[in-house]
């Protein structure tokens, strides 16, 4: 990104040199051209960085797919390296939870 040449309080405290009929016309238009320099650099700049903001936002979306995917397979592999219950271990543990629910 490139410097600007001036900083609002500068803009702001500009004074010119008055002339016989105003101020310098010449001075007037040079601190003019500097200001409109200073403007087209900052929408190079704001240009620049709404760029680099599309761009993270696609690797955003990027890594977060990448992610859900991950995260899906993870479950996958943990649920097929767990022991394997059989039916009668996963009856006898409802029925312990249900007693103990009733029983509060």
């Amino acid at each position: 990104m490139e410097k600007l040449n001036l900083t609002p309080e500068e803009i702001l405290n500009k004074e010119f040199n008055v002339d016989f009929k105003g101020y310098s016309p010449s001075e007037v238009d040079t601190f003019l051209d500097t200001v409109l320099e200073d403007y087209q650099i900052m929408e190079e700049n704001v240009q620049q960085l709404l760029d680099t903001i599309n761009d993270l936002q696609v690797q955003v979306k990027e890594l977060t797919s990448k992610n859900i995917d991950l995260e899906g397979r993870k479950v996958a592999f943990d649920l097929s390296n767990t022991t394997s219950y059989s039916s009668v271990d996963i009856l006898k543990r409802i029925s312990r939870l249900e007693e103990q629910i009733l029983n509060k």
